[in-house]
């Protein structure tokens, strides 16, 4: 009579078989060439997907360490055209990269950017992040030369390469921007007024005639983005209040 198989231990994972120990084990029984060919293309296949899991699973720790980015920048500029000027905040490259690369580095990746301008051609930007394992993935945008302001063509294009190089690396971390000047924190009560806000202010500031500049400074703010959302009806009243003087 036999004796019964001892039932096999369920927390013992079966040894995983790499394309590299096939190989091994292909060289020492003399393989074709054709197998061995077909052994190595099995193996880089294998090391792609390894190194592509590597790098999710690295962007995945790593996001969830990078904090909502500052906007430490603030751009104000005139139309060409004439009428009402551009004012807003922004974080540049620098704070960016200031926050996400000890964090970005802790966990093998790193990042660059690849540029084409050629002419009468759009700027295009592609940023490149990579890991360690060997994999990378990218993110494109493209865009006209800057003309705003008083810029020279050199000038344009150099605004509108940093502008990419900012717009797709957030895209490629997936990053978040918040507003903070002067100890203010857009994450405090209120926060500040939002896009069709300061979209009604403009217009009833057109309507009225109204100097930007000058209803800034009474705002106590140096553009129209940086009103509180607690002062929003203080800054409408007083528009609405000038467009019911005769």
């Amino acid at each position: 009579m036999s004796q019964a198989l001892a039932p096999r231990d369920p927390e013992i994972a079966p040894a995983v078989v790499t394309p590299m120990a096939m190989i091994d084990r292909a060289l020492a029984l003399n393989a074709s060439p054709d197998t061995l060919e077909r052994l190595f293309a099995l193996q880089e296949r294998w090391e792609a997907n390894e190194a592509r899991k590597a790098f999710d699973t690295a962007m995945a720790a790593a996001k969830a360490e990078i904090p909502v980015i500052v906007k430490n920048r603030q751009v104000g500029y005139a139309h060409k055209s004439g009428g009402d000027s551009t004012n807003y905040r922004h974080e540049d490259l620098g704070e960016i990269a200031r926050t996400v690369d000890p964090i970005l580095a802790r966990h093998g990746l790193s990042y660059r950017w690849r540029t084409t301008s050629e002419i009468n051609q759009p700027v295009s930007v592609t940023c490149i992040v990579s890991h360690r394992s060997g994999h990378s993935e990218t993110n494109t945008l493209s865009a006209g030369r800057d003309d705003s302001g008083k810029k020279n063509s050199i000038q344009q294009v150099g605004s509108t390469i940093t502008y990419l190089q900012r717009y797709t690396l957030k895209a490629a971390l997936g990053l978040a921007a918040a507003a903070d000047d002067d100890g203010r924190r857009a994450d405090e009560p209120g926060g500040y007024i939002t896009d069709e806000q300061a979209a009604e202010l403009r217009a009833l500031a057109a309507d009225t005639k109204t100097d930007m500049a000058r209803f800034c400074t009474y705002m106590k703010v140096e553009s129209l983005v940086e009103i509180s959302a607690r002062d929003f009806p203080k800054a409408k009243a007083a528009l609405e209040k000038k467009r019911s003087v005769p």
